[in-house]
């Protein structure tokens, strides 16, 4: 398995930078780094129908921002829609910072992109940033009509940490009875915290997410002190145990992720409990590869696929 070149750019450049990690600094500074990196690598300049930033109501009476958008020359309404998650670690990430992506699945899928601004830690500590998604779903389905969307083509999706987020949302929402989830979009997800895969080790420094951030960002969203079971499927999705009637999942790994096992993992164990499942991997990529589709052609690449297989499972929703 060959890095590819565009990756390796950027993980060139990024030892070459005199910038600490991400872990070294305080989150509030990690945060706009973050943001920073993402206005330099992603796709620019983007149309769009409209965009729409709204703010809903949340759990326990907090406020919970959202962002709308509809795609260039929509068809009359009701849309289908993806309700987007972004990555970060739970502790990083926007509004602002998964712009692109959003543009791109609304542009290429023909649907509403709903992203949600869920809390981060370690403010808001597990399971804030579930509570939040799941509320955001719910609000969906039950104002479909307010945003023009359809509450009987409601897809999850995210990176990273929102693709954790996608799958935890799709398995709480299904054994709470709905609302349904026709699609799910899991972009190198999070789905064990006690995986032992090769690619935690392999992969475990130099690749962009290495093990110190990935423990940074463990500590930050569950607290020093743990308290938290690692195997909670709220945190680890692979962990629950009914992973049936889940519908249809897309994964995307990338070959040179710490996450890569654990991706390939959730694949294969949703097959196996008769969900319809396709997964892609990038084997030359790296952490991240879809936040930096500006500067990594696979990005765009694995971002298309994945709306084209959204709005395929729409038609046939």
């Amino acid at each position: 398995m060959t890095l590819d070149a565009q990756a390796k750019a950027i993980l060139d450049q990024i030892a070459r930078s005199p910038m600490p990690k991400l872990h070294q600094v305080p989150a509030s500074v990690a945060r706009q780094m973050f943001e920073i990196s993402c206005k330099l690598t992603e796709i620019k300049n983007l149309p769009i129908g409209r965009v729409e930033d709204r703010v809903i109501p949340g759990p326990d009476d907090t406020e919970l921002p959202i962002r709308i958008y509809t795609p260039v020359a929509a068809p009359p309404g009701p849309l289908p829609v993806l309700v987007f998650f972004h990555g970060g670690g739970f502790v990083i990430g926007s509004l602002d910072s998964h712009d692109a992506p959003c543009r791109l699945i609304a542009n290429e899928a023909r649907c509403l992109v709903v992203s949600v601004d869920y809390r981060l830690a370690p403010e808001n500590r597990f399971p804030a940033a579930v509570d939040d998604c799941l509320a955001a779903v719910t609000w969906v389905a039950r104002n479909a009509a307010e945003i023009n969307a359809d509450p009987t083509r409601i897809a999850v999706g995210g990176d990273s940490a929102g693709g954790n987020l996608s799958a935890v949302v799709s398995q709480q929402l299904r054994d709470a009875g709905g609302p349904k989830i026709v699609f799910q979009l899991l972009i190198y997800p999070a789905t064990d915290a006690l995986h032992e895969g090769l690619s935690r080790t392999s992969n475990a420094e130099g690749y962009m997410l290495d093990k110190d951030l990935m423990s940074w960002f463990f500590a930050q969203y569950l607290g020093d002190g743990g308290g938290v079971d690692l195997a909670d499927p709220r945190f680890s999705p692979l962990r629950h145990a009914n992973l049936g009637n889940l519908g249809t999942i897309h994964v995307v790994v990338a070959g040179f992720d710490p996450l890569r096992d654990e991706g390939i993992a959730y694949a294969e164990a949703l097959k196996a409990a008769g969900n319809k499942v396709t997964l892609s991997e990038f084997k030359g990529q790296i952490h991240g590869f879809c936040s930096m589709a500006g500067v990594i052609e696979a990005g765009r690449t694995a971002l298309v696929e994945g709306a084209a297989l959204l709005k395929e499972a729409f038609a046939q929703a």
